[in-house]
């Protein structure tokens, strides 16, 4: 099914191009500014799955629980700790696709309950996806037209990203995690998980390598971020290539994503040339002030609960000056953390829900949605509040 609205979203898109409702060098512009992005996410998310497949974030989890000592404050601090990174450095649709079912599968051994596990990586892959460029693709659009490296953009988002992660561990822990939520005092130390052999274990240290020389080259690549992320992969790619050819199969590509993607920056442009700028100007207004700040991030955030956050920012983005740069990563901070209310509100809420349904981990869709909305609204004013004071 969601393949099929991935691909209908690209059809709908090279008929709006094909009709003249989106000119064609518009269209040949967005393509061209899509292109690093397309690069960059393509290959993180091979790298994410070969990882995977090599069992980094199994060893990972397992290790975080095996630390935390069936002590549930531990951890529940080292599962914010370990989704917040995969998020910041990896970005939130990796923590969607790879960290949720390990963390689901961590709750089988550990004898977890799983919806406090799923809760944490679903908030997180959006709350903590502020703080650079990679985490983001809204983010690396952002970081274009405000023009900022990632040690500027750290620079101006690092205090909102800490007060949305901040919110979201209180929401967390008050809803999921404490012992009237989880109904057990301790969990089940798992056994370590560890290389079987000698290939097993080139694999293990190679894509794990890969991950971290990747993070490493973040501060310095600039906006050749798809470039590190491609080269990270060729890595992981090599060395399964080597030790388990089976293992490179296409399924790897997330071809599908990239087609979604391409498919929003046809339609949403259509989409504004034809009143969905102008209904955005209204919400968004023109005052730069600190009421049209929190103004820009509540209509993001609205606006993603409604489309979807990508569309609700390439929309938000149309109407704001360039040289508004508070309004900009304003309005980046509603479509990042306010996607909560609803399972459409971005796509890596919408992987999260698909992997618990595919895992039987029941979500009471009245209870997400309640909770969805008091930690959208809370994180996006504290979030907003932060990038106030960094400016």
């Amino acid at each position: 099914m969601l393949d099929c609205i991935r691909i209908g979203l690209l059809v709908v898109g090279l008929i709006c191009v094909a009709t003249g409702l989106l000119p064609k060098a518009e269209a040949a512009d967005n393509m061209r500014r899509i292109a690093p992005l397309l690069l960059f996410l393509g290959s993180v998310i091979v790298l994410a799955n070969l990882a995977r497949r090599a069992k980094v974030f199994d060893v990972i989890a397992h290790r975080l629980a095996i630390v935390a000592g069936g002590n549930y404050v531990g951890l529940f601090l080292l599962c914010v700790l370990f989704a917040s990174i995969t998020t910041i450095v990896l970005n939130l649709d990796t923590t969607a696709v790879l960290l949720t079912p390990v963390m689901l599968a961590l709750a089988i051994p550990a004898r977890i309950p799983p919806l406090p596990l799923a809760m944490t990586t679903l908030w997180l892959a959006n709350t903590a996806s502020l703080l650079l460029p990679v985490s983001n693709l809204t983010n690396l659009l952002a970081a274009d037209r405000v023009a900022l490296n990632a040690t500027g953009f750290a620079a101006r988002m690092w205090l909102p990203q800490l007060l949305s992660i901040a919110v979201t561990m209180v929401c967390l822990w008050w809803w999921y995690w404490r012992r009237s939520q989880r109904g057990a005092d301790r969990y089940v130390v798992p056994e370590a998980i560890r290389p079987a052999d000698m290939r097993e274990r080139v694999l293990l240290y190679a894509s794990g390598g890969a991950c971290v020389l990747f993070v490493a080259a973040i501060p310095f690549v600039g906006n050749r971020i798809g470039i590190a992320a491609a080269v990270a992969a060729a890595i992981a790619v090599a060395a399964f290539a080597v030790c388990d050819r089976s293992a490179l199969r296409w399924s790897l590509f997330p071809w599908q994503l990239l087609v979604f993607v391409s498919g929003l920056f046809l339609v949403v442009p259509t989409l504004s040339l034809h009143g969905l700028s102008w209904i955005m100007d209204h919400l968004i207004g023109r005052d730069t002030s600190g009421p049209g700040v929190f103004r820009a991030a509540g209509a993001g955030a609205a606006l993603s609960n409604i489309v979807n956050n990508l569309p609700a920012y390439t929309a938000g983005e149309a109407v704001i000056s360039a040289g508004d740069r508070n309004q900009l990563l304003a309005l980046l901070i509603g479509t990042n953390v306010g996607p909560l209310v609803t399972p459409w509100a971005s796509l890596a809420t919408l992987l999260c829900l698909e992997f618990c349904r595919s895992h039987e981990v029941r979500v009471p869709m009245r209870r997400f949605v309640l909770t969805g909305l008091v930690l959208a609204a809370a994180a996006t004013v504290a979030a907003t509040a932060g990038l106030l004071l960094t400016g």
